[in-house]
């Protein structure tokens, strides 16, 4: 699936209209999935197998699904919906203070 953001719609919408001919194209404002274009002359049998990656990688990026639940979803094995996350630039792994802390263990251990 091919994702923009609204500036570059705006710059080139005719690149994003040329990809909607091939699969559904993600427009994302500030990093986050908004809006999908899709071609009408697209069957709706391959729509919906091109939209479940999508649904899915908006779901685990808002943290409503698991890595393995969103993969699942989407109808991809977990290493393509990796993937797929990597291309429309969804963070796997989201430090939190946890991780802050772990990593300060970690080095500390490591320095020993």
């Amino acid at each position: 699936m091919y994702a923009t953001n609204v500036r570059n719609l705006k710059r080139n919408p005719s690149e994003a209209l040329r990809h909607a001919e091939k699969e559904p194209v993600l427009i994302l404002k500030g990093n986050k999935p908004n809006a999908l274009l899709l071609n009408l002359k697209s069957s709706l049998g391959e729509l919906n197998d091109q939209l479940k990656p999508a649904l899915a990688a908006s779901l685990f990026k808002d943290r409503v699904l698991s890595l393995g639940a969103a993969a699942q979803i989407s109808g991809l094995s977990l290493s393509e919906f990796i993937d797929h996350l990597t291309q429309l630039d969804i963070d796997v792994v989201v430090a939190d203070k946890q991780t802050a802390k772990e990593l300060e263990t970690l080095d500390s251990w490591l320095s020993s």
